[in-house]
């Protein structure tokens, strides 16, 4: 095998572009779109907004609320929002939500499995695809997450067309930050079956920053912000705001670190309680737990103004009335590691955007869970002191994204913002030792192109092979291979000698271009990876791998420099003249 020079690099090296995406500017108005309405997607509740003169208006459901939960309920009459999450009790098998999580997800993948577990209705595989299983009056049903997601945008159009007078054929649409090709083309695909037109679906922490950007006066520095938002799911990002300027520095994504997580630890803590005390098991009884969720869900809501609340439960289970009273120091006590779990990754975010916390200039708070005073407390004690902006109760996903909506419209949106997105994690090739060398570092902006200076590894060596990986392990044998190529035809010459370099390339339509040129004969290869975005799954089991092997890996590395200095070899030298020439690589 033919094997490359590298130059050490400290920390940790990641190997792949998740995020393939690029600068754009917001579009001219299209007289042809009609109105373009705002949805903001989320897994427990959504919003449909539109601009009004001028001004962006959230728009109220049948019932007054401005969130409408995101559910469906499958009874004769059929339902969607409200309704159908106040009939979810009695009948939980016949009524869906967290759609989002399986929304373009594979029914094999583990986190996919953990939902299904906990979900009250049936998800089954077709073609390693999950399909929702309900019982209706013409007998068992299936469908897509699809045309689930599609039901509850045609009741978000619908809210939207009843308030305007008229007919709604467009959206922008606020999606997970770290949703892949697959999970944003099924969105797009529910919005067709939903009889709208994706115009653009925008990154949550995005469309925050746009909110956070209309609330500030004019401000003529770049500001950085952290936006954190623990709705059901827990979304930390970074972002850098500099006029109409908006990019996310760097971001991290749980999807079982939310308000859902909390609600449980609850309904168990009561579930235990109950058992022990009555000498029953009510734990796989659907119905009595429906019913207690439900009042968990409102009592934890309680909890952020009030200290204490009473739960009361009429026919509980088996025509027993359920009692009891929770405080907020019970609900601090069993999701308190929750809570500090959320700080954590704050300080995962900023490390990988080599950023320190004093230079943090505000905190938005986004998410009905960062209501919570504890958690509130607890991120303004990381920023020693600096006060959080709440920006829970404005909708402020479905506001910035409703500024898009507008200026697509009617070009009535206050800003046009220049939105820049970046990879999550970063791209590399395989080097001496199996060792990974980065190329594109894990959020640089896109496009962007990456080159390095790379030589052979033995004399006269006529070819090298370029393998491209991806993964968050330092070393090729915990990654994944994108690609490879041969470059052959290299200067015949002591090991060392031949300059090969190695340029990264990302551009627009999740396209990633390789090229090897060597220097002395000026022959090049190359190769073109067209790639969807990895799932938040797969992001996240690089991460927890990287640190679960990080040691390991150290060993590895520094028994392969050990090697290479024992060695001759050739220390690399970056374009920009860093290299550090006491460094070798492994023959």
């Amino acid at each position: 095998m033919f094997r490359l020079r590298r130059r050490l690099a400290v920390g940790l090296l990641a190997c792949v572009a998740v995020l393939f995406t690029a600068r754009f500017l917001i579009r001219a108005p299209d007289e042809r779109y009609g109105t373009v309405i705002a949805i903001d997607l989320g897994t427990a509740n959504s919003r449909v907004a539109v601009m009004k003169n001028g001004k962006m208006e959230i728009l109220a459901n049948d019932q007054g609320s401005l969130a409408t939960s995101s559910y469906v309920a499958f009874t004769k009459e059929g339902r969607v929002g409200d309704s159908a999450k106040n009939q979810a009790a009695a009948n939980p098998i016949n009524t869906v939500f967290g759609v989002k999580r399986l929304i373009g997800r594979k029914f094999d993948q583990a986190d996919v499995q953990a939902d299904i577990e906990r979900f009250p209705f049936t998800v089954v595989s077709k073609d390693n695809n999950p399909i929702i299983q309900v019982e209706t009056h013409k007998g068992k049903q299936q469908f897509t997450p699809e045309e689930i997601l599609a039901m509850l945008l045609t009741g978000m159009k619908e809210i939207a067309e009843g308030h305007i007078g008229s007919k709604v054929t467009h959206a922008v649409i606020t999606v997970t930050a770290n949703f892949n090709d697959g999970q944003r083309r099924a969105t797009k695909k529910a919005g067709t079956i939903a009889g709208l037109k994706i115009l653009r679906m925008i990154d949550e922490p995005i469309a925050a920053g746009m909110a956070y950007n209309l609330n500030m006066d004019a401000m003529d520095n770049e500001r950085y912000i952290v936006v954190y938002d623990l709705g059901n799911t827990f979304d930390l990002s970074l972002l850098s705001i500099d006029g109409g300027f908006v990019e996310i520095l760097s971001t991290i994504s749980d999807p079982h670190l939310g308000g859902e997580e909390f609600d449980q630890r609850i309904v168990n803590y009561f579930v235990d309680l109950y058992n022990s005390e009555n000498n029953v098991d009510i734990s796989k009884d659907l119905h009595t737990i429906g019913k207690l969720k439900r009042e968990v869900e409102r009592a934890k809501n309680i909890l952020s103004s009030q200290t204490s609340t009473h739960i009361e439960i009429g026919s509980f289970f088996e025509g027993k009335d359920f009692s009891a009273t929770l405080t907020r120091a019970q609900l601090e006590e069993l999701s308190m590691n929750l809570f500090q779990q959320t700080i954590t990754y704050i300080d995962q975010v900023l490390q990988e955007a080599g950023m320190k916390k004093s230079r943090v200039d505000d905190v938005v708070l986004i998410g009905g869970a960062s209501r919570i005073p504890r958690v509130q407390s607890l991120v303004e004690e990381y920023f020693d002191g600096k006060k959080v902006k709440d920006l829970t109760r404005d909708g402020a996903l479905v506001i910035g994204a409703g500024e898009h909506a507008g200026i697509m419209s009617d070009g009535h949106g206050t800003v046009h913002p220049v939105l820049v997105n970046s990879s999550p994690l970063t791209l590399g090739i395989e080097t001496a030792g199996g060792v990974m060398a980065t190329l594109v570092p894990r959020h640089s902006s896109m496009p962007t192109r990456k080159s390095r200076i790379f030589s052979t590894t033995a004399d006269n060596q006529g070819a090298v092979v370029i393998k491209v990986f991806e993964g968050e392990r330092s070393m090729t044998k915990g990654n994944t291979l994108l690609g490879e190529f041969e470059l052959a035809g290299i200067l015949l010459a002591s090991r060392g000698v031949p300059e090969i370099e190695v340029s990264f390339e990302l551009i627009r339509g999740n396209t990633l271009r390789v090229f090897a040129v060597e220097k002395g004969t000026g022959k090049q290869e190359s190769i073109t990876i067209r790639k969807g975005r990895l799932s938040e799954e797969e992001v996240d089991s690089r991460v927890v791998d990287a640190a679960k092997f990080a040691d390991e890996d150290k060993s590895s590395r520094e028994r392969i420099d050990c090697n290479n200095l024992r060695g001759f070899s050739l220390s690399l030298k970056s374009l920009d003249g860093t290299g550090d020439s006491n460094c070798h690589d492994e023959l």
